[in-house]
């Protein structure tokens, strides 16, 4: 099975609905053989039924949870933001309810990146361009933007006729309304996307009182114009030349992944008008075109699986509404498999196979990749320790004979309240340590105090006799615990010294 290109699935068999049908039809003929063409504007017509109220089931539930999770509140202990998600970038921190990741978690976040990547090869596999069809944020915003159009403008036919004709005033008027309503929108999407980054109490105040930053208005800005352009102006453009996941879909579908498919074996032969005694004999489709004109990629479902099918089923909606008035079965257009369908064409009723190879391939990769983020987001230390050796000098030769090292230290305490470490050091027998600030007093084991939720940076002195130098260096260990909770965290280093060096040595 292989996906139709871009260029075949142009060639649209459109018919009777009207002139301008017609003349879309053969423009797009004409343009077929071209690899390179203008674009043909897509007028979706309004369709009911279960599919639409799914999808408008969907659309609410994502805006929603867009538009008002950054005013969720999420109480976190004193002089910790109180916002549920928020990915503060400034304090270079992210917080996800009541977990918070630093910087060096990082991997954690891609791992996550990862493991919904495979769950989307997954449902691919098993369902088709589920995710384009109803949660992706292009068909969200772009399904929005075009319920307003016909809100303003009237359905398929009023706004075809209105963009034939010359501008009037009446033109003029619901097309500035439209394009309004649009930029409104446009506008608080892109301001719901900074609160994801500021508090959003705190954000929307300074934005409507000129005391934000500049990157907040410019950001603010920049998401407004990009949702206008795209769902508003590209629309199908997106989904069909700018994405690149409908390239890789073929890689992932097979004869027994759920799409959207028109039965041929029970519509064809297509024929017009009723099925009366003596007449050739005929499908259940009539050829009216219905399926085309709801799609909204504009593309002929009856043609098989292509490139702009983001599988959304509007177009079974559509003909189940033909297929009541004809008085024919619903559901000539439906979700199946390929392999169902060359078995029900066989008179032959087939399950469906959900496990197969490329399937076990993803969900254990998947179950494999949950497990390992799970126990490492449980296993994660609230402790951690870097340390930077100085290079300039390498090492200080002091008067009794020892070596000295500097090193910098930094030390993160993840949790929220202040904490006592006790910094050692092993490989390195009778080290003593010191703070390089004032005049300290060198011990075999530093204590250290920690603020809460912050890293603290230290520079620490390391006095040794070295019992011998291979090569002027000496692994060690910088060994940090936690007074109170027993947690250590150890950091492998090196201590420096001449080559040849042996304790004694003046």
């Amino acid at each position: 099975m292989c996906i139709r290109s871009a260029v075949e699935s142009r060639k649209i068999a459109v018919s009777r609905i009207s002139k301008d049908d017609r003349r879309l039809q053969l423009q797009r003929e004409a343009e077929g053989d071209h690899l390179y063409a203008n674009r043909i504007r897509v007028y979706p017509k309004t369709v009911h039924g279960a599919v639409r109220r799914t999808k408008w089931i969907i659309l609410i539930l994502c805006l929603t949870i867009y538009y008002l999770l950054p005013w969720l509140r999420w109480h976190r202990g004193p002089g910790q933001p109180t916002q549920a998600v928020l990915l503060d970038i400034w304090n270079e921190r992210f917080y996800f309810f009541s977990l918070e990741l630093w910087p060096q978690d990082i991997w954690l976040l891609a791992g996550a990146l990862i493991m919904a990547a495979v769950a989307l090869f997954l449902v691919t596999s098993l369902f088709g361009r589920l995710w384009c069809g109803y949660t992706c944020p292009q068909t969200v915003w772009t399904d929005l933007f075009m319920w307003v159009e016909r809100w303003v403008e009237g359905d398929r036919n009023e706004r075809m006729q209105r963009d034939a004709e010359p501008l009037n005033s009446d033109t003029i008027w619901k097309k500035f309304l439209k394009h309004s309503i649009w930029l409104a929108i446009a506008f608080w999407t892109g301001g719901a996307w900074i609160m994801y980054y500021v508090d959003a109490p705190t954000v929307t105040i300074e934005f409507w009182t000129g005391q934000a930053s500049n990157q907040v208005y410019f950001f603010t800005g920049l998401f407004t114009v990009t949702t206008y352009a795209l769902a508003g102006w590209a629309r199908e453009q997106v989904c069909t030349y700018m994405c690149p996941w409908p390239r890789f879909q073929s890689a992932m579908l097979d004869d027994q992944s759920f799409t959207v498919t028109y039965q041929g074996w029970r519509g064809e032969p297509r024929a017009r008008g009723k099925r009366v005694e003596g007449a050739p004999p005929a499908g259940d489709c009539i050829d009216c075109g219905a399926c085309v004109t709801a799609c909204p990629t504009g593309i002929d479902i009856r043609d098989g699986i292509q490139m702009e099918c983001i599988n959304c089923g509007l177009c079974i909606d559509a003909c189940n509404h033909v297929m009541e008035r004809t008085h024919r079965d619903k559901w000539l257009i439906t979700w199946d498999t390929l392999a169902r369908q060359a078995a029900k064409q066989q008179g032959r009723h087939d399950a469906i196979k959900i496990f197969r190879p490329r399937t076990i391939v993803y969900l254990s990769v998947l179950l494999v990749a949950m497990t390992g983020l799970t126990v490492a987001l449980v296993t994660r230390s609230t402790l951690g320790l870097s340390v930077q050796r100085d290079r300039a000098p390498v090492f200080v030769p002091l008067a009794d004979g020892s070596l000295r090292n500097g090193y910098t230290m930094k030390i993160a305490n993840k949790t929220q309240l202040r904490a006592a470490f006790d910094l050692s050091i092993d490989g390195l027998p009778g080290a003593m340590l010191a703070v390089a600030e004032g005049d300290p007093k060198p011990e075999p084991v530093l204590r250290m105090l920690s603020a809460s939720d912050e890293v603290d940076t230290f520079r620490v002195l390391v006095t040794a006799r070295p019992t011998a130098l291979a090569d002027g260096s000496q692994p060690v260990d910088f060994v940090l615990r936690d007074t109170a909770t027993g947690t250590r965290t150890v950091y492998h280093s090196t201590f420096m010294g001449p080559s040849g060096y042996a304790s004694g040595s003046p």
